[in-house]
This record gives structure tokens, C-alpha cells and sequence, in this order.
């Protein structure tokens, strides 16, 4: 005679279909230990973020600039030491090395810089990403990614470099500032570095392909939202959450959105300023920032009686030729004071005339030496240089610049470079108020329009990304199955 399953009672599912629940959902398990080392340095949303990524083992940290994610990165690491007994390698970009020494030595963490792959006899090994093929990866118990958006390429060659170093690592973080919260190839890169769900395993379990009919509906959604911002203020909340559903040709599924933040939630942190994590914004709040948009008039192009709006890259790169000398010359005007001063340009024939023309200033090249960058960063940070013009692409990441509170840079279609470039400066730490000069020709009114309306987007989109995975945070700690059942007396 076959067996009969016994009746349950009402709120207390079978165990086997319990089990069968929790086998299908996504998440990252908890690999790490207790911490033994959390110094009277670290403020509250500190330790508690720090606290989480040491238990967690294997997770990332998405801090905004200012928020301490160097300490916060020294710490884990130290710990992490302490636990094995074998070293941990803290990779950061080329600039953020020697400063990052600085910061272990300030906080009493035995870090040390290494530029040939040695490791022996030290704790923390700080080094640049363009040198860890130097470095053998069985001498190390865990690996720290300082501004880990480097991985956003999920094609490139330092990203696969990266993830295949982090494959061996028992412990792992990673930990930046990101300005892109609605970009899931940054999302998907750092889980698979992490080692959890790869970028298209991420796009295949929780996303849809869009056709092209789809995505011109999306995007003329997203246009017909911004029109309506200006009429309804709290529009922002609906465009945040139509633009964050929806990224080029992917969206999220309707009935995935719980799962996929609560998924996220499990190996990363967000947080723009630390009331996110319910701790008080006490001593940082940002200063008080003053955006300049300067318009150069070049005059029309040949062949044409009238200026006219630039439409296309090489439209904007023959304007930005013609009109080289003044708006170099304006930049010229704009930093002759006696102040520190950072200059963003985007090609070499902008910075060899800046330089010519803004008195003691000096240039960072993509052909600048690696020892002789170091120096001129050094010396910008110690203000034994008043100016420094640099490219986005080559130091936008990880300096801490608060002695400077005057950023000149030019228009640029990319919201994460204007972003990083303006936060070296404008960052918590900071305590005078900043100025930023953007210098844009006539032409340029549509990039100008682009960047202003993709700023107003990921302000928005990343108060949406802190909400959600706090939201799944929340829900991801009440376990209905595990909660005790009253039952009513005449049961």
C-alpha cells in the first residue's frame, strides 16, 4: 500500500518543496570569517560596510568618492592577512598607488609598493593593474580591485586579466564609486569576477533581447518622460525606474526585478552618502558647487555665412580644430589666480597649448613616463604645482584632490569622465566650495544638452539603485518559512 504523505497544517509548506524554493533562487554564498581587526578610525557605515565584506568573503563595495573606500579596502586587506598568514595584492590604477601607501601608513597598515612582482616577507602589496602579470597568484590569499569599474569592458583585455587572477583568489573585493548605477555590464563583470553568475549568464536569466522596434519604443518613452519632468517633479521616480528597467538592447523582466536586486544584493553595497545605510550624514555633506558653461563663438565653418550646430563626431572634432586657440586662451583667463587648478582637455594639441599658454603648469601624457606621472601628481597634491592638465582616461580615477577647488574642463559626450573629473575635487573632505568651468563652442549646444540630461538621469537612477538593494536587503532578512506559526486555540 503506498504511503500518504501526512497533512500540513496551514503557513508551514512541506520541507522538500522549502528545499526545491531555495535551490532555484540566485545568490552568493558567505565565504569570509569573523573580523579581528576594526580600528577606532572607521566611522560606524564604515565598520558596518566593512564587517559585511569581510564575512561575506567574496563581495563589492559601491561607494561615492569621499566615502572612504581606501580604508575601508586597507582594512579588509589586513584582515584578510591576519587570518591566512599570507599576503594580500591591492591593484589600483597607475596614480593611486603611491597614495594609497600614504593611507596605510596614516591608518598604522603595513602596506608596501611593488613594481617587479615581489611579495616576499610583506603584508599588502599595492600595485598598478598593468602590472599584475608580474605576479604569481599562488603566493597571495586575496585580492582587492580599487576603482573595480575597470572591469565594465567585458571584452577587454585588463578585464579578462583580471577576472582570471581574481579565479584563484579564496578572498576577493571589489570596490568603487561607480557613476553608471543603470549600467548591468558593470553589474555583470563583477559578479563574474567575484565568481558568481558571469555577464551572460546575468543577461540570460534575468533579462529579455529587445528588437530594434522595441528599443526605438523605449527610447522614445524615455524622451516623452523628460518632457514631463519639468510639469511633475516626481516624474523622476517613474523615468528612473523606465531607464533602469531598460539598457540598450536588454531589459529586465517584469517579474525578475525582485529577484534580480535581491540577487545583486547578495555580493554588493551601494551607498552615495551614509544615511543610505540608515547612519547619519554627520561631517559629510559636500560643499556648496558652482557649474560655468562657457560658450566660444568660432564663427561659421568654411563654406558657410552662419554658425551652425555641430551634428556628428568629425562635425565636432573639426570645430573643436578650428576653435583650438581660444578656447585653450580662455582656459588661460579662467585659472589666472593664485589658487590650485586642475584642467581636463580630451587630445594632445589641447594640452601642448594649454601648457604654452597657462603659466607654471605642467602636462600628464599618455607618453608621460609612469615614475615621472607619479612625481607630477605628487606635486600637484603638494602643491608645488598650481596647474595640471590631464586627460580623463589617463587619471579621472581614484585621486584624492580636496586642496584644489577649481576643475576647467571641456565638453565631452561621457557622463562617467565629466563625473570622475569633477569629483577628484568635489568630494566629501572637501571644505571650500568648488568651481567648474566647461568650455563648449557654439556648436556644441547638443553635447552640452546630452551631458546636463545624463546627469539629471544617474543622479536619479542611483538613488534607485541604492533603494532597490536596500529594499531586497530588507527582504532578503525576512525568511517567512523560518518565522514560528500561531495556530488558533480550537486547532
Amino acid at each position: 500500500m503506498a504511503s500518504v504523505n501526512p497533512i500540513t497544517r496551514a503557513g508551514e509548506p512541506p520541507s522538500d518543496y522549502g528545499k526545491f524554493l531555495d535551490g532555484k533562487r540566485h545568490s552568493a554564498d558567505a565565504g569570509g570569517f569573523e573580523p579581528t581587526f576594526l580600528p577606532d578610525c572607521l566611522f560606524d557605515f564604515q565598520r558596518h560596510l566593512t564587517t559585511w565584506a569581510i564575512r561575506q568573503g567574496r563581495g563589492a563595495i559601491f561607494a561615492d568618492c569621499g566615502l572612504g573606500k581606501s580604508l575601508m579596502e586597507l582594512v579588509w586587506a589586513e584582515n584578510v592577512v591576519r587570518h591566512t598568514n599570507r599576503p594580500v595584492l591591492l591593484l589600483t590604477p597607475l596614480a593611486v598607488g603611491s597614495q594609497m601607501v600614504r593611507e596605510a601608513e596614516r591608518f598604522g597598515i603595513d602596506a608596501v609598493r611593488s613594481l617587479d612582482g615581489n611579495a616576499d616577507g610583506c603584508r599588502v602589496v599595492v600595485a598598478n593593474y598593468e602590472r599584475l602579470h608580474l605576479f604569481d597568484p599562488a603566493a597571495f590569499a586575496g585580492v582587492v580591485c580599487d576603482e573595480s569599474s575597470i572591469l565594465k569592458s567585458y571584452s577587454g583585455k585588463t578585464q579578462k586579466a583580471v577576472t582570471r587572477f581574481l579565479t584563484k583568489m579564496p578572498y576577493r573585493l571589489l570596490a568603487t564609486a561607480t557613476a553608471s548605477p543603470n549600467d548591468f555590464i558593470e553589474l555583470g563583470t563583477s559578479s563574474e569576477a567575484l565568481g558568481n553568475l558571469s555577464h551572460s549568464e546575468m543577461l540570460r536569466r534575468f533579462f529579455r533581447q529587445l528588437d530594434d522596434k522595441g528599443q526605438k519604443r523605449e527610447l522614445r518613452k524615455q524622451d516623452e518622460a523628460v518632457k514631463l519632468i519639468e510639469s511633475d517633479p516626481s516624474y523622476y521616480k517613474k523615468l528612473a525606474f523606465r531607464v533602469s528597467q531598460t539598457i540598450g538592447q536588454w531589459r529586465l523582466r517584469p517579474h525578475a526585478e525582485a529577484h534580480f536586486w535581491r540577487w545583486v544584493c547578495s555580493w554588493a553595497r551601494a551607498c552615495r552618502k551614509p544615511s543610505d545605510l540608515g547612519f547619519p550624514d554627520d561631517g559629510f555633506n559636500l560643499p556648496h558647487l558652482t557649474e560655468r558653461v562657457h560658450l566660444i563663438d568660432g564663427g561659421p565653418p568654411p563654406g558657410y555665412l552662419f554658425s551652425t550646430v555641430a551634428v556628428g563626431l568629425h562635425a565636432e572634432r573639426e570645430e573643436r580644430k578650428r576653435t583650438l586657440n581660444e578656447r585653450c586662451d580662455r582656459v588661460a583667463e579662467l585659472v589666472n589666480h593664485d589658487r590650485p587648478a586642475v584642467v581636463w582637455c580630451h587630445t594632445n594639441a589641447e594640452a601642448d597649448r594649454l601648457v604654452k599658454v597657462i603659466p607654471n603648469s605642467q602636462q600628464v601624457a599618455g607618453a608621460t613616463p609612469d615614475e615621472r606621472k607619479v612625481e607630477l601628481y605628487e606635486d600637484f597634491a603638494a602643491e608645488r604645482l598650481r596647474v595640471l592638465v590631464i586627460k580623463p582616461k589617463i587619471g579621472a580615477w581614484g585621486l584624492n584632490w580636496q586642496h584644489c577647488n577649481h576643475v576647467v574642463t571641456f565638453a565631452s559626450h561621457s557622463y562617467e569622465q565629466h563625473y570622475q573629473s569633477v569629483r577628484r575635487c568635489w568630494r566629501f573632505g572637501q571644505k571650500r566650495p568648488v568651481t567648474v568651468d566647461v568650455i563648449a563652442t557654439d556648436g556644441e549646444d547638443r553635447v552640452m544638452a546630452g551631458l546636463q540630461a545624463k546627469a539629471a538621469k544617474m543622479d536619479v537612477l542611483f538613488t534607485m539603485l541604492v533603494e532597490e538593494m536596500n529594499r531586497a536587503e530588507v527582504a532578503q532578512r525576512k525568511n517567512p518559512y523560518t518565522q514560528k506559526q500561531e495556530l488558533p486555540q480550537w486547532l
